[in-house]
């Protein structure tokens, strides 16, 4: 009788990495695609961050560092090195702007080259106003002011049109940001604003032609960004998070941040409960002394076990997520999403963790609310299946959608990329030493 073996392993076509520099984690995955078109998951890894606050380098050997360790852990989890990663931003000052632009077709079949026409003339529309460009993405076509097409060659119109969406960012942050990364010993593919990446790992297509809010909360930034037609047509970051609200805990009971951040995580929740104040949570965890050099001091109101009531944790995690969900409320409502405009919130990022959050945020905004999540991909871990991850996961299926820049349209050398900087020549000469050791 033959004996059945295992069928072989699709081989892969192409390998994407990519890196999210956050304030509280520095998180990386390498992402696989089969020849057949299927996307993996090859191996991911994370560390604490070091060097980076509300978005922004801080310090450039730190963060380089630290960059460079949650690579090399990703690479040694999918058995794979990488030379080039996608990177997210997060802060940098990203906006949010839609440039429209139509040209004469004459009632006649659209060709390829009115596309190229089209797109090149798009190109002069952009207006960064001494901004980097991060992106410049056809989102949809409209054929004598219809809209919603999504490939208009072979079809006939008098007037052919395209809705860009621009992203535009500071310059310096964003060189700093790529500079950290090219320190690290890796190119820059692109840097994509983070609540794109995030938009493709949480939002549906459909729930961004119909129109959604999407809220990011990270450790220092909470970016708010609208969706509709099939583009981000808002954005607006506020310099807070859940760091914030662990800071909020450490104060409130005078003890150190990493003992009131497990408790956030733990214990904590954004919705009270009636027998919250029958229920003593420890401070320290399992494994901590009572020594305050190893353990922290004892907690302000504590009994003499170092308890404190989980209502009164409770109490102070509500008050602080509601001064960030009033600044969600006013950020939506200045982006027109508010009253019969608004629609379904969906919360994502490290910070939508926090248990009970989603119908806390859906009774104060007073809308459908849920939590985004990445999707199911072959061999994502278990532990960053969650919101705080999303992000990442976004990020790696962008870089395999790799969206059309209008800015590398006529261009006779693949894709272009203007994030107001050079390469690194540090960083050529380091890949050139690399790839010398690798093959000799």
């Amino acid at each position: 009788m033959a004996s059945k073996t295992a069928p072989p392993r699709a081989r892969l076509a192409k390998i994407f990495g990519a890196v999210n520099v956050g304030s509280f984690r520095i998180s990386a995955m390498i992402m696989g695609e089969t020849e057949t078109g299927d996307l993996m998951v090859l191996g991911s890894g994370h560390r604490a961050s070091n060097g980076v606050k509300r978005g922004y380098v801080t310090d450039m050997k730190a963060a380089t560092y630290a960059i460079r360790d949650a690579v090399e852990r990703a690479e040694k989890n999918a058995g794979h090195n990488i030379q080039s990663v996608w990177i997210a931003c997060a802060g940098a000052g990203l906006k949010s702007q839609v440039s429209k632009v139509e040209i004469e077709i004459g009632g006649r079949r659209i060709e390829e080259e009115d596309v190229d026409t089209l797109l090149i003339e798009a190109k002069g529309m952009i207006q960064p106003d001494g901004r980097s460009v991060l992106h410049a993405i056809p989102a949809h076509y409209t054929l004598d002011g219809a809209h919603g097409v999504a490939n208009p060659r072979g079809l006939h119109a008098e007037r052919l049109g395209v809705d860009i969406h621009v992203m535009l960012a500071d310059g310096a942050p964003v060189r700093n940001l790529m500079e950290a990364v090219q320190n690290a010993h890796l190119e820059v593919e692109a840097v994509v604003a983070a609540p794109l990446a995030s938009g493709f790992a949480c939002l549906t297509q459909e729930e961004r032609e119909l129109g959604v809010a999407l809220v990011e909360i990270g450790s220092d930034v909470t970016n708010v960004s609208v969706f509709a037609a099939g583009m981000l047509l808002g954005l607006r970051s506020i310099p807070m998070g859940s760091g914030d609200i662990t800071d909020a805990v450490a104060s409130a009971f005078g003890i150190r941040r990493f003992q009131a951040e497990r408790l956030k995580c733990v214990s904590g929740s954004a919705i009270a409960s009636p027998t919250d104040h029958r229920e003593m949570i420890p401070v320290n965890g399992p494994n901590e002394g009572s020594a305050e050099e190893t353990a922290g001091p004892t907690a302000r109101g504590a009994d003499d076990k170092n308890r404190i009531a989980r209502a009164e944790l409770i109490s102070v995690i509500t008050q602080s997520q509601s001064q960030l969900t009033n600044e969600i409320g006013k950020a939506l409502k200045e982006m027109g999403f508010s009253g019969s405009r608004s629609g379904q919130v969906v919360l994502t990022g490290g910070g939508a963790e926090l248990a009970g959050l989603a119908d806390f945020t859906q009774s104060a905004l007073a809308m459908p609310v849920r939590i985004g999540r990445a999707p199911q991909l072959t061999g994502l871990p278990e532990a960053h299946a969650t919101p705080g991850f999303s992000g990442l996961a976004g990020l790696c299926l962008y870089a395999a959608e790799d969206p059309v820049d209008i800015r590398s349209v006529g261009a006779r050398y693949g894709r272009s990329r203007d994030f107001g900087g050079g390469m690194n020549p540090l960083f050529a000469l380091r890949q050139w030493w690399r790839a010398l050791r690798e093959n000799f």
